[in-house]
């Protein structure tokens, strides 16, 4: 029983160290990597981004255009090796969020990836980890979607 323990806190730390960034970013840093301006209606704005999240595999749990505000997730995906070998479940998801407004005559689409990593044990033990993703290219590529889907919309 206490190897299966030690195992599970093995895993856990792996799978944290491994998801673990370099340098930290800081505040201005993050958030210029999360906002992205467009020369787009505030309505076009949003339905594109609302499109952009579909497209790559979020269900979309909440949008309310009045606040422009949209909040979605990932599929689930389970680690069974984990189950199997330690006797703990290892899930993942990515929640994601984006806020649209209207400022000086364009419109601003700030998103926000998490990653969100879960385990249970065969005793009921449970712990979550919540870790923000700060990878540009991950921002980069959601924006140069969320871009075409605004010029198709035109």
């Amino acid at each position: 029983m206490k190897l299966k323990l030690l195992l599970s806190a093995v895993t856990m730390a792996l799978l944290t160290a491994c998801m673990q960034q370099g340098p930290t970013m800081t505040p201005l840093e993050i958030q210029s990597m999360q906002t992205r301006s467009f020369n787009a209606s505030y309505n076009v704005a949003f339905s594109s981004t609302m499109s952009v999240f579909q497209d790559l595999g979020y269900t979309v749990n909440s949008a309310d255009k009045d606040t422009g505000l949209i909040s979605a997730e990932s599929a689930t995906d389970s680690n069974v090796a984990a189950l199997i070998f330690t006797g703990n479940t290892v899930t993942s998801q990515t929640k994601a969020t984006a806020f649209i407004e209207r400022l000086k005559g364009k419109s601003v689409v700030r998103l926000n990836f998490v990653q969100k990593m879960e385990s249970s044990s065969g005793w009921g033990q449970q712990d979550r980890n919540d870790t923000p993703i700060l990878d540009t290219t991950v921002y980069q590529n959601a924006f140069e979607r969320i871009e075409n889907a605004i010029f198709l919309r035109k």
